[in-house]
């Protein structure tokens, strides 16, 4: 299992995912892309994230591996970039992001640092059980398309989205010993 090791806390997703029986490895360039079943990416400054995804000559390779079928698991940033729009304040943003998942994310949108919190939520996969989700400057998706899964829920607003190969969480699920998610993601690499 990859995890794109340009930002973000690359240990804390090694950790679920080894938990979960699989193997990491970190994601650094477009060759490394050649190695992996499953791709994870993890948290962060969005912005940064996909500047550095230029800058290292991974946006397009990592594009075309997704749009192929490689299984990617974003999370938090990583679902800002999965999205196919970007707002912020209600404006569009024209930041690099890979934009294979059909839903519009409102960057930032529960508010700066300090409103970041905690709370359960109920996950379509594993009823009758909460998962402690951890959101930090999250974003809000306001629109999924007709293909969009939702598989979990906070306060009438989706938070854990899977489309065909791609699953996008916009909170940390690699913040608690919960390891359910990677565990369903692992799941998505071998089919």
């Amino acid at each position: 299992m990859g995890i794109l090791a340009l930002q973000g806390d690359v240990a804390k997703h090694a950790t679920s995912i080894e938990k979960a029986g699989a193997r990491t490895t970190e994601v650094r360039n477009s060759s490394d892309l050649d190695r992996i079943s499953g791709l994870i990416i993890p948290g962060g400054e969005s912005t940064t994230i996909g500047k550095l995804l230029v800058r290292f000559s991974l946006l397009e390779p990592l594009r075309k591996r997704i749009t192929e079928g490689l299984p990617v698991f974003g999370t938090c940033a990583g679902t800002i970039l999965l999205a196919d729009t970007i707002i912020s304040k209600g404006n569009k943003c024209d930041q690099p992001h890979i934009g294979t998942m059909d839903i519009t994310v409102s960057r930032n949108a529960y508010g700066p640092q300090i409103e970041s919190f905690e709370t359960d939520i109920t996950l379509t996969f594993s009823p009758g059980v909460t998962l402690r989700a951890v959101f930090i400057r999250a974003p809000v998706i306001v629109r999924s398309g007709k293909k969009v899964e939702v598989l979990g829920v906070f306060e009438n607003t989706p938070v854990l989205l899977k489309q065909a190969n791609m699953l996008a969480a916009t909170f940390h699920p690699e913040l608690t010993d919960d390891i359910r998610i990677h565990e369903y993601f692992c799941a998505m690499t071998k089919k």
